[in-house]
């Protein structure tokens, strides 16, 4: 096996682990709703995620790590597809603002300022920004 190999076999597995937490996300209700799916499909698009794999995720998505991304970047833009999901559930309870905490220090956020970090996420999705605007406004949100 080459380098080459080795380094996309890793990123692979970290796309599969990151989706099979946002799946985790949409099914802390039971059910994936239309918006949902459509949105776990956009994903799943993205991140190179085949069919197979897809089908797979669903089935055992439980059995996946939460590995945290090493880039603060990669980082926030995992943290707005896991809060895009949430909002997308139509929930604000506490179980998703629970489970988004919980995730949120899995991708490695500081566990004293999750509760803020979350909340924060949570209403920019709100507000429907741009990848690029919550990226932003996530790192000035301290100043």
């Amino acid at each position: 096996m080459s380098i080459s190999d080795l380094f996309e076999s890793g990123f692979k597995k970290r796309n599969e682990d990151h989706f099979a937490a946002i799946v985790r996300v949409a099914m802390s209700d039971g059910i994936i709703n239309d918006a949902e799916k459509q949105f776990l499909d956009r994903l799943a698009t993205r991140l190179d995620i085949t069919e197979s794999e897809y089908k797979e995720i669903l089935k055992d998505y439980k059995t996946h790590p939460i590995n945290p991304p090493t880039s603060y970047d990669i980082r926030l833009e995992r943290l707005y597809d896991l809060a895009r999901m949430v909002w997308a559930d139509h929930i604000e309870g506490p179980n998703q603002f629970g489970l988004l905490e919980k995730l949120a220090v899995g991708l490695g956020f500081n566990q004293d300022n999750v509760k803020y970090i979350a909340d924060k996420a949570l209403t920019l999705v709100h507000y429907e920004v741009d990848l690029d605007e919550f990226t932003e406004k996530m790192k000035k949100m301290n100043q």
